[in-house]
C-alpha cells in the first residue's frame, strides 16, 4: 500500500477494518448458499438490495445526506442499479444452488481482470502498460484453470453455475468501469450514489421476482436470516466500511480486500460448510490473484487506484 498514506497509521486503525471486510465479503457467498435453500434465488437478490438499502439509508440519515434530484444521478445510478446489482446478485445467487460457496468466491476474484481492459479501451482512465497486459492474460490463464475448462462438465462443477459466476463478475467489472468514468466526477458523495442502485434494485427486482418464482413465501429461520445478513451486512455494512477504508488508506491501499476475499470465502466454505478444494481451484485462484496484482501495478511497480471490486 502507499507508503505516503499510511506511514502515519498504525496497523491496529486499518487492518481489522481491512480483514473485517474481506471476512464480509468472503462470508456472502456462504449466506447466499444458505438462503436459496427456501428462497429462490430472485428473492434472495431482491432480499440484498433491499436491506442493504435500509442500511445506507440509515447511515444517510445519520450523515444528514439527502438523496438528489439531478437527472444524471439517477440516470448513472439506473443503470448501476441493474448492472452493478440486480443482474450479478441474481446471477450469484442462482449459482449458489449449483456450485460450492468457495468456487463462487473463486471465481469473483476474477473481477479486476475485467475492470481494467474497460478501463483502458473503453473508458480511457487507465493508461495501458505491458506489464498490465501480462498480468490480464496470466489472469486470464488462471480463470481457465479455475474453470477447468479441459472438462467439458466444467471440472467437476456444475458449467452452468461457474459462467454464472464469471457472468456476475463480468457486471462488476462493467459497473465499476462505470463508476470511475461516470461517478466519480460528479458531486454527490459515494454512499448516495450506493442508495441510488439500491433502490433502483429494488424497483427493479421486485416485480421480476414475483413475475418469475411468484411470492416468496415463508422461508425457514436459517434463510431468512442468511438473506437478511447478506443485504444488512455484506452489501450495506460492507459498503460503509469499504468507503471508511478508501478515506483511510486510498483507493489503491483499500484494493488489497481483492485478494482477501477468496481466502476468506474459502477458509468460510471448508470449515463451516464442509467443501472441498480440488488442485485446480488452488492453483487457478493463485494464478488468478497473481495476475491481478500484475494488471494493478504500473511499470514502476507501484498498485495504482482501483476500487475495490464488490463481492457475491
Amino acid at each position: 500500500m502507499p507508503a505516503a498514506r499510511t506511514a502515519d497509521r498504525r496497523v491496529v486503525d486499518w487492518l481489522p477494518w481491512l480483514l473485517g471486510l474481506g471476512a464480509l465479503w468472503g462470508s456472502s457467498f456462504v449466506l447466499i448458499k444458505l438462503a436459496v435453500v427456501d428462497l429462490h434465488p430472485l428473492w434472495v437478490a431482491t432480499g440484498r438490495v433491499g436491506f442493504g438499502g435500509l442500511i445506507l439509508a440509515l447511515v444517510m440519515t445519520v450523515r444528514g445526506l439527502r438523496l438528489p434530484r439531478s437527472p444524471g444521478a439517477w440516470g448513472h445510478g439506473a443503470f448501476l442499479g441493474v448492472v452493478n446489482c440486480a443482474i450479478p446478485f441474481s446471477l450469484f445467487a442462482f449459482a449458489g444452488e449449483r456450485i460450492p460457496s468457495l468456487l463462487s468466491g473463486l471465481l469473483n476474484s476474477t473481477t479486476p481482470l475485467i475492470v481494467l481492459p474497460l478501463a483502458i479501451f473503453a473508458f480511457r482512465t487507465e493508461p495501458f502498460t505491458a506489464r498490465r497486459l501480462l498480468g490480464l492474460v496470466v489472469g486470464l490463464g488462471g480463470a481457465m484453470v479455475l474453470l477447468g475448462v479441459w472438462d467439458l462438465s466444467g471440472g467437476g462443477h456444475d458449467l452452468a453455475g461457474q459462467l454464472m459466476c464469471v457472468g456476475a463478475s463480468a457486471c462488476y467489472g462493467i459497473g465499476t468501469a462505470w463508476s470511475r468514468r461516470f461517478l466519480s466526477p460528479r458531486p454527490e458523495p459515494p454512499i448516495v450514489a450506493a442508495a441510488i442502485q439500491m433502490i433502483v434494485g429494488v424497483i427493479v427486482m421486485v416485480p421480476t421476482a414475483l413475475l418469475v418464482a411468484g411470492p416468496p413465501g415463508v422461508p425457514g429461520p436459517v434463510p431468512l436470516a442468511a438473506a437478511a445478513a447478506l443485504g444488512a451486512l455484506g452489501t450495506g455494512v460492507g459498503f460503509a466500511i469499504n468507503l471508511r477504508n478508501i478515506g483511510l488508506l486510498g483507493a489503491s491501499a483499500a484494493s488489497t480486500v481483492t485478494y482477501l476475499v477468496p481466502v476468506f470465502a474459502t477458509i468460510i466454505g471448508v470449515t463451516l460448510m464442509g467443501e472441498h478444494l480440488t488442485w485446480h481451484h488452488v492453483v487457478g485462484g493463485l494464478i488468478v490473484l497473481s495476475g491481478v496484482g500484475l494488471a494493478q501495478g504500473t511499470g514502476r511497480g507501484r498498485r495504482v487506484g482501483v476500487d475495490p471490486a464488490p463481492s457475491g
